[in-house]
């Protein structure tokens, strides 16, 4: 039987039932972001939308059509929940994403005093949900200060659903609070994943490597300090070669991060990990593993690594009743 579009009108807006995952028109009430001014009452690009938003504890949304919005979004701190979606006709993954966020600022672009700086979406907002948005750094490589970021991600509850984030160097600031990454891609190819404080979780994330280098670089600093990542049935490949990449090197001496139940492509070095120089200790990293596949899960790994007896719960990284949370979407876990 064949039902016209319209008559899914009334659906739940997020609702992820097979025959519902089309996202192609606006929420009532959501600001609406359209580069092609096509549709009414639209912003021409995200920042104004952004500017737009109301000082409420009420959850506001934005919804963005089909475009490339080459610009820097800073989304500062705001009073209550915030989600952005982006039009696709897929919402339960990145692969029919149709809304690009661009840029190509780095640390080498005169004026820019810090990492965040560069960055193309810069995250500052708690109880935020971003779907489907495709978010770039395009700035490639460099043989110095080649640090480019595509999301710097500053705050805590910070969940992000469907989307892909590329570049080269630290592509992704996961910085700040508990933040969940799920069925999302991510790429690049040194320390890409990097940040100081986060309890980051990524959920059935794909991962690419795109040249010789680290895909994590936490900077867990103190014994104290709860920052961690894990990834939990990730799926690891990459265009750099057989060989051509470590799971971490340690940004701070304290650093943390766990695969579990991953596959791990030729990309990934025996040895697994790396030290971040020849100087800094290794002695208090947690660089864990519990039951990875794939030709990069072969040894034999660095001697400060180790293989878990069980998985990490996704509770003990984002906290007790994390599903209630208006940031949690379980829809993709």
């Amino acid at each position: 039987m064949f039902f016209h579009l319209s008559l899914f009108a009334c659906l739940p807006f997020l609702a992820l039932a097979d025959s519902k995952n089309e996202r192609i028109t606006p929420p009532q009430g959501a600001l609406v972001v359209d580069a092609s001014e096509k549709l009414q009452n639209s912003y021409r690009n995200i920042s104004a939308a952004v500017t737009a938003l109301s000082n409420t504890t009420a959850v506001q949304t934005i919804y963005i059509a089909p475009g490339v919005y080459t610009e820097q979004v800073y989304i500062p701190p705001l009073a209550g929940p915030l989600t952005v979606q982006g039009y696709t006709k897929d919402a339960r993954s990145y692969k029919d994403n149709k809304v690009t966020i661009t840029g190509n600022l780095s640390r080498q672009t005169p004026g820019l005093a810090n990492n965040d700086a560069t960055a193309t979406v810069r995250l500052w907002t708690s109880n935020v949900k971003l779907y489907n948005l495709n978010i770039a750094n395009t700035f490639g490589q460099a043989a110095t200060g080649g640090q480019a970021l595509a999301l710097s991600a500053q705050n805590t509850n910070q969940g992000f659903y469907g989307c892909s984030f590329t570049g080269y160097q630290d592509t992704v600031y996961s910085n700040e609070g508990h933040q969940l990454y799920a069925k999302s891609f991510l790429n690049g190819a040194v320390d890409f994943i990097f940040g100081l404080r986060a309890s980051a979780w990524f959920e059935k994330v794909d991962i690419e490597t795109v040249g010789t280098g680290f895909i994590t670089a936490n900077g867990r600093d103190a014994a104290n300090n709860t920052s961690i990542y894990v990834f939990n049935q990730a799926d690891v490949r990459g265009t750099s070669g057989a060989n051509s990449t470590y799971l971490g090197r340690p940004w701070r001496q304290w650093s943390r991060v766990i695969f579990q139940r991953s596959y791990l492509g030729d990309v990934i070095r025996p040895e697994g990990w790396s030290r971040w120089d020849a100087v800094q200790s290794v002695e208090n990293v947690v660089y864990e593993e519990y039951k990875n596949y794939g030709p990069g899960a072969a040894g034999p790994r660095a001697n400060f690594s180790s293989q878990l007896s069980k998985p990490i719960k996704i509770e003990d990284v984002l906290g007790r009743n994390f599903e209630k949370e208006v940031w949690v979407d379980t829809a993709y876990l």
